[in-house]
């Protein structure tokens, strides 16, 4: 089965196409990543198509689509969230929803771990997982300098990620790579779904704090009270 990997939650606009094999382990056919944290609207399409080009596979050969639903920006999760959206109707597949901390993952090494981006606002998303990968706990989001005291009750020894690696000098501990999540394994997470061809999900985005930008309220009377 292809999947279509998708995820914009960082400033790493990510996508991959990846073959699911039952029993095996998940191959990449392409990818194609662009960080630039202020186009994730320009750069998703192109970052589709030179994925597929590179992949050899034309769009109607996508059986399945795999989006990050963050956390992360508003703006960006809801570019990476309607595509995936709009490429599952266009094409009557199935859309599966990821958390993007499930993909950043490091290659090698022992002990629980936690996977940390930048929130902005001098802020960071954390999770935290076991050494192979399954999360302890809902995804979160908090201040660097407090991020120590709230990983200990998980014994976390190591962090990945580009929260991580800004923060290395206040977190206190081993940071490694990868910076973003990784399009083969967001694939990965949704194998189970996939290949047994469960129903398209509503995805739904983890903000986890209210967006920078809000509808106004109510003008106010500048007349005085009677």
């Amino acid at each position: 089965m292809l999947v279509l990997a998708l995820d914009t939650s960082t400033p790493a606009i990510s996508a991959g196409l990846v073959e699911l094999v039952p029993g095996g382990e998940p191959l990449e056919l392409g990818r194609c990543v662009r960080v630039d944290a202020r186009a994730h609207a320009e750069q998703l399409a192109p970052a589709i198509q030179e994925c597929l080009e590179r992949a050899g596979v034309d769009m109607p050969a996508v059986r399945a689509v795999a989006v990050g639903v963050g956390p992360g920006p508003f703006t960006g999760l809801r570019v990476g969230l309607g595509t995936a959206a709009a490429i599952s109707a266009a094409l009557g597949v199935a859309t599966y929803g990821v958390c993007s901390l499930d993909a950043i993952v490091p290659e090698s090494g022992a002990g629980p771990y936690a996977a940390v981006t930048d929130a902005r606002r001098k802020e960071v998303y954390w999770a935290p997982y076991t050494a192979d990968g399954h999360r302890l706990a809902d995804a979160a989001v908090t201040r660097p300098a407090v991020l120590p005291d709230q990983l200990a009750p998980f014994g976390v020894v190591r962090l990945v990620g580009a929260g991580a690696q800004l923060y290395a000098d206040v977190l206190g501990l081993p940071v490694g790579p990868p910076s973003y999540p990784d399009v083969v394994r967001l694939a990965a997470r949704t194998a189970e779904r996939a290949l047994r061809s469960a129903p398209t999900e509503r995805l739904q985005p983890l903000y986890l704090r209210r967006p920078d930008v809000a509808e106004p309220g109510p003008r106010k009377s500048v007349l005085p009270r009677r």
